[in-house]
């Protein structure tokens, strides 16, 4: 895709930047600006009330119990006074006029700036029909991760509908707290997508090892509803699980509603250049930023909390002027049970795959994946150190 003309030039001038969005990718944004030498104006917008915090604990350490919620924020309240930005949260933006660089929020203000940094992230999708049946969840804010907590202190069945990321973190985290946990998706194993054939017939191996009862390959056909509150979940086949609480987690589309009329190009997220640039003088950072990856030779979008850092770094510098391609080496990791795995790259499930370090009879390796004579992904199963070291070897590293 090709990018805006001109926007670097315009953003060396900037004296102002409004960022839309007081999560992971926002915060970040702003901090960078300050760090690389930014002393003008940063406003930073955020829909929720809370100081911004970090969403990957919300599936486990909170979701667990083990940390109190304020320990998820992202930066204690000292140091963000020390970054002398404007915080303007609980307010969701509601539109944005791109050419004069002006979004609205919903409380009717209007906030301008000479460069905007559209963060505004994801949201959850909803199985369709559920609206107001008791004990159904998501999971995507503080308030969520609280609620399934207090549910599942007095519920004995749950069952987790989607076999992504969010959904396997959840049924591992949930298996402390409910005695059965069942987790249903379309995948052969649990994060089939995201770590090929082989490692997620390990990491299914695992949840059985600890209990969780899997059902791979199956369709959810609805949720069976009795007084007004969720009793089972419905089977393509026609089998119903017994459930007292149910999570959904079936995927995410990116919060872009708002961005209607703007003039931006919205597909999948917001359209961005090689340099995270969708207009003049307007970036996307994060999760709802798909971007042109040089390395890849596509476009991408990615939804994890390494990639909202580490855009937030480049999109600061094109903002002052630097106009440099974000081509990162995707990386994510997950803590399930006692296993923590670290995916660098895109695994496949075309791609050869190799052991090259340890030995998974022991619960320690890393597998390498090739794609076409190169290599398109590294993962480390309880092998952080050597996992890290072979990054080096994915080919657009």
């Amino acid at each position: 895709m090709n990018g805006p003309a001109n926007g670097a030039g315009s953003a060396n001038r900037s004296r102002s930047v409004l960022v839309v969005g007081a999560s992971a990718a926002g915060l970040a944004t702003a901090e960078a600006l300050r760090r690389k030498g930014f002393d003008g104006r940063v406003t930073l917008l955020g829909a929720e009330s809370h100081l911004p915090y970090d969403r990957p604990p919300l599936s486990k350490q909170v979701l667990s119990g083990d940390w109190e919620p304020e320990r998820a924020r992202l930066r204690p309240e000292a140091m963000l006074a020390d970054l002398d930005i404007e915080l303007a949260l609980g307010e969701a933006a509601v539109s944005l006029d791109a050419a004069n660089r002006r979004v609205k929020t919903e409380h009717g203000r209007e906030l301008s700036a000479d460069a905007i940094v559209i963060a505004t992230g994801i949201r959850p999708r909803a199985f369709p029909g559920t609206a107001g049946i008791a004990g159904v969840h998501l999971l995507r804010t503080l308030e969520d991760a609280l609620r399934l907590q207090s549910e599942l202190s007095e519920s004995c069945r749950l069952v987790v509908v989607g076999d992504g990321v969010l959904g396997a973190e959840i049924a591992a985290t949930s298996k402390r707290l409910c005695a059965g946990v069942t987790l249903v998706g379309p995948q052969a194993a649990p994060m089939e997508l995201q770590l090929g054939g082989e490692v997620a017939k390990a990491l299914a191996a695992l949840h059985v090892e600890q209990g969780v009862d899997l059902r791979p390959g199956v369709g959810v056909d609805g949720l069976v509803e009795t007084g007004g509150r969720v009793s089972g979940v419905r089977l393509e086949s026609g089998e119903v699980l017994p459930a007292d609480a149910v999570v959904v987690s079936i995927g995410s589309t990116p919060v872009t509603e708002w961005l209607a009329g703007s003039g931006l190009r919205v597909e999948n997220g917001v359209v961005c250049d090689s340099q995270c640039l969708a207009a003049e003088g307007i970036w996307a950072v994060g999760d709802v930023a798909r971007w042109d990856h040089v390395g890849l030779g596509r476009s991408l979008r990615l939804e994890n909390r390494t990639n909202a850092t580490e855009q937030a770094g480049v999109v600061a510098a094109n903002i002052l002027g630097e106009a440099a391609p974000y081509a990162p080496v995707p990386y994510f990791w997950t803590d399930q049970f006692n296993v923590k795995i670290q995916v660098y790259g895109l695994p496949s499930a075309h791609a050869a795959t190799e052991v090259v370090e340890g030995d998974p009879a022991d619960g320690r390796f890393v597998l390498r994946c090739t794609e076409n004579g190169r290599v398109s992904a590294v993962i480390g199963w309880n092998m952080p150190k050597q996992a890290r070291l072979r990054r080096a070897e994915v080919f657009y590293a």
